[in-house]
This record gives C-alpha cells, structure tokens and sequence, in this order.
C-alpha cells in the first residue's frame, strides 16, 4: 500500500509504464503513462467528456494556452496538435507526470512548456485554459488552484472546465459565478459537467 495520489510532487511508487491509447478530435493517440499519476490505465472518462464537448483550439488559435493539471499530457498533446500556431503550457505538481508529458510532446512533435505551477512566467495571459481539475484534493484545494489560475485568462478568454456532477460540478458552477465569473454549462454527460468560464462581470 502507497499513501500517493496523483497530486503528490514526487510520488514514492514505482513507476509501472503503461501505454494510453485514444481518439479525440478526429485523430489517434497513444501515449506513455505511468503509475502514481492520474488516470495512468486509461484515458480519464471526464477528459474524454471535455475533449469531446468542449471548443477546442484550431489552426487559427494564437497566443498562450494552459493545460492545468496536464497529468500525462492527453489535454496538452491534443491542444497543441489543433493549434500548432498557440504557446500551449502544461502545468502539473507531479514531477513524474509533467516527466511523462514532455515524452509524449516529443514522441508526437508537439511543442508543449511543460513545468511545475510556480514555473510559468508571470507575465503570461492566457487565451484558453482547459482542465479536469483535482477535485479529490478538497473543495479549498480545488477554489484555491481556480482562483489562481482563472484571473490569469485575457479579457476575452475562456476557460474549459469538466466536473463530476456527485463531487460538486453544480456547486462549482455557483460558485464561480459568486464570483462573478460568466459561467455556462455546455455539456453533461456520463455524469460530468462541462462549463465555459469567461470574463468577470464586475
């Protein structure tokens, strides 16, 4: 028995490699995971609901794009293989995780900036952040990332989120827009919201 999660920095568990094989946005993907990091035996059916529903990235998509909490990469890889032309960022506590990304961008010829929270400049604004955020580290864990990263959005930015609805997908929902976010749910599906956060209305 480990007490790691897949939100440890340095997680303690040997690393069993596993291969992720999956179909999102018209292309075939398999990636390299690993145990002690999320979802490492298979895509994460939240992620797939995300892929599929939400508005991804195209040719035309500039500027800065941010993979919070990327695990293995599977957002990151299919972020920056829709949109060669955007600066996609993949951001994750977990050393292994953020390891098996900047694999992955490689075997596939993707450019991804792959590094921990602390590690992405300041000065960065992003036109979109996707995420199937931790939701298993806590409701303060959880407000405390989006708080942090959400501001970080340009005016006219979106944010793409996917939330189980039993672990407080509507909860979450209200909660963003207490905080003045615009909040939209586009999608529900297998159990997973998915809402478009964008502009504050304050």
């Amino acid at each position: 028995m480990t007490a790691d999660h897949y939100f440890s920095a340095e997680p303690a568990a040997p690393a069993r490699p596993v291969e992720v094989e999956f179909h999102a946005a018209g292309k075939d993907y398999a990636l390299a995971a690993a145990s002690g990091v999320f979802s490492a035996g298979r895509l994460d059916p939240g992620t797939a609901v995300l892929l599929r529903k939400g508005d991804l990235p195209t040719a035309a998509t500039g500027g800065a794009v941010l993979d919070l909490g990327c695990g293995y990469g599977p957002i990151a890889c299919v972020l920056a293989s829709e949109a060669p032309q955007a600066t996609v960022y993949a951001v994750d506590v977990n050393a292994r995780a953020r390891d098996l990304t900047r694999t992955n961008a490689e075997a596939l010829g993707l450019r991804i900036h792959v590094g921990a929270p602390e590690e992405v400049p300041e000065d960065v604004a992003f036109e979109q952040i996707w995420s199937n955020p931790p939701t298993h580290v806590g409701k303060a864990e959880l407000h405390a990332m989006l708080e942090r990263w959400l501001p970080r959005l340009r005016s006219d930015g979106v944010a793409w989120l996917v939330i189980n609805r039993h672990l407080g997908g509507d909860s979450l929902h209200a909660w963003l827009v207490s905080l003045g976010w615009q909040v939209a749910r586009v999608a529900s599906q297998k159990g997973y919201r998915v809402l478009r956060v964008s502009g504050k209305t304050d």
